[in-house]
């Protein structure tokens, strides 16, 4: 018996086996505890920095080493799965994130905390990339496979905007239980995957693997990412170019690997798709956008307006309306418009978020910022699920761990990108002046980026109009 629902050769509507919801279950269950991870800790920064005495430095380097982790490995993450086996490395790399985020709670010192969080962010970026393609190969194209990713998108918003409340209440008992609280919903998720969760693409053939494209590309990443994260650091600026630098010339060395390589580890030739490179492009810029918002806004709520952690998680919740209308209100508007075009009115409904919250003040209300929320929840319902579905459509079975981890690299390096180029907006502006008129003008400036990214995304977008994927 497998883990799947298919659908009839005359177009009949079937629904999911109690098997096939089982799977799905448990595959949400892990993104919703990799997007409850990743918000617990933010609100828990603080109170670690007070207990173990870390520096600014230090603090910062804390979230960078997850990000690090996630999106350096991320590209070779599916690649394995593809290679080795997607149930396996999903079960393999649940059990690493369960494992160092246990030992994340435990730690006594700024470098234990640090190699805790590189190690996690690892672990996810091997595992998730294997959880979606185990979606996308465990139901056949059209609704049945796009409701179980827009209700695995669902779970994953669902996931750090609760994780942003959840965070504020355990740490209110200790920081630790950050992390500890992770470890027991992943033991549950082990309990049950073995059971439930079938790899249904065929079985991998034993060949020959491409170590040194491996070490290039993995390289690569790692180094863009680490320069990324330095650009929120504008006396590190230097670091940051050379970074960038040492990729290019990495991916450089990749790509002639690869072209010379009888079994390369990256096929090029999947990026021939337009639908695919215009897809995580807007990808990649939804995500800078998204997380840059969140991020001047708890700046706005904490440091401008006064407000606790508590506050600003409730304040930010309703952004996670997004729970509710992806697995409902999305499906329908996909089968009546097409992907392309509700991405494309999510993208639009993002930018007059962003561009609502221009308006922020001292005086302001949560009244006032209610439009922008509200907004921000309903672009994410309709870009996030889709631009995955789009992104994984009309890819063969054995190159849907590499799609889904191409879509989730551009996400996380979006994300990485956004907050440090925001976060370095904000620091140069108040490097010129510090009080609270100049701080609601520095967070007015940076919030320029998000409007442009959202703006530049949906621009993509719209050349995709009338366009099959390929």
């Amino acid at each position: 018996m497998t883990a799947t629902a298919t659908e009839p050769a005359d177009g009949r509507t079937v629904r999911m086996s109690a098997r096939a919801k089982g799977a799905l279950l448990v595959l949400c269950s892990a993104i919703f505890l990799e997007g409850i991870d990743i918000a617990m800790l933010n609100v828990a920064l603080p109170s670690i920095r007070a207990e173990l005495g870390l520096s600014t430095t230090m603090l910062s380097a804390v979230v960078s080493a997850y990000v690090i982790g996630y999106a350096g490995f991320m590209l070779l993450g599916g690649r394995i799965a593809d290679l080795f086996g997607r149930r396996r490395v999903f079960l393999a790399a649940l059990s690493v994130f369960l494992v160092f985020s246990g030992l994340g709670g435990f730690a006594t010192e700024g470098w234990m905390l640090l190699t805790a969080r590189f190690v996690t962010g690892l672990a996810a970026a091997f595992m998730t990339p294997a959880g979606l393609s185990l979606i996308t190969t465990n139901f056949p194209e059209g609704p049945l496979r796009n409701k179980a990713i827009l209700i695995y998108a669902g779970t994953a918003a669902a996931g750090f905007s609760l994780g942003l409340v959840a965070g504020g209440f355990l740490t209110a008992i200790s920081w630790r239980w950050v992390f500890f609280a992770p470890v027991i919903l992943t033991a549950l998720i082990l309990c049950l995957a073995p059971r439930l969760i079938i790899d249904r693409a065929p079985a991998p053939e034993r060949r020959k693997f491409d170590f040194l494209g491996a070490i290039l590309m993995t390289s690569a990443m790692l180094s863009a990412t680490f320069g990324v994260t330095q650009l929120e650091r504008p006396d590190e600026i230097t670091v940051a170019l050379w970074s960038f630098a040492l990729s290019l010339v990495l991916w450089a060395a990749f790509l002639i690997v690869e072209r010379n390589t009888a079994v390369p580890l990256l096929r090029l030739g999947i990026f021939r798709s337009p639908a695919l490179v215009r897809t995580n492009t807007a990808t990649l810029l939804f995500a800078g956008s998204f997380f840059g918002f969140q991020f001047l806004v708890t700046l706005y709520l904490q440091e401008v307006m006064n407000w606790t952690p508590v506050e600003t998680s409730f304040a930010l919740l309703l952004m996670g309306v997004d729970a509710i209308l992806a697995p409902t209100l999305t499906p329908w508007l996909v089968s009546k418009w097409g992907n392309v075009k509700v991405i494309f009115g999510g993208l639009v409904l993002a930018v007059v978020g962003y561009a609502l919250f221009l308006g922020m003040g001292l005086d302001w209300t949560y009244a006032a910022m209610f439009p922008s929320m509200l907004a921000l929840g309903m672009a994410f319902a309709l870009a996030y699920g889709p631009l995955t579905i789009a992104a994984t459509d009309g890819i063969e079975a054995e190159e849907q761990g590499l799609a889904s981890s191409l879509v989730n690299t551009a996400f996380q390096f979006g994300a990485a990108l956004g907050l440090s180029a925001v976060s370095a907006l904000v620091v140069y502006n108040l490097g010129l002046e510090d009080h609270p008129e100049a701080r609601i003008e520095a967070l007015r400036t940076a919030l320029l980026i998000p409007v442009a990214a959202a703006t530049l995304a949906a621009l993509i977008m719209m050349t995709g109009f009338g366009r099959r994927a390929a």
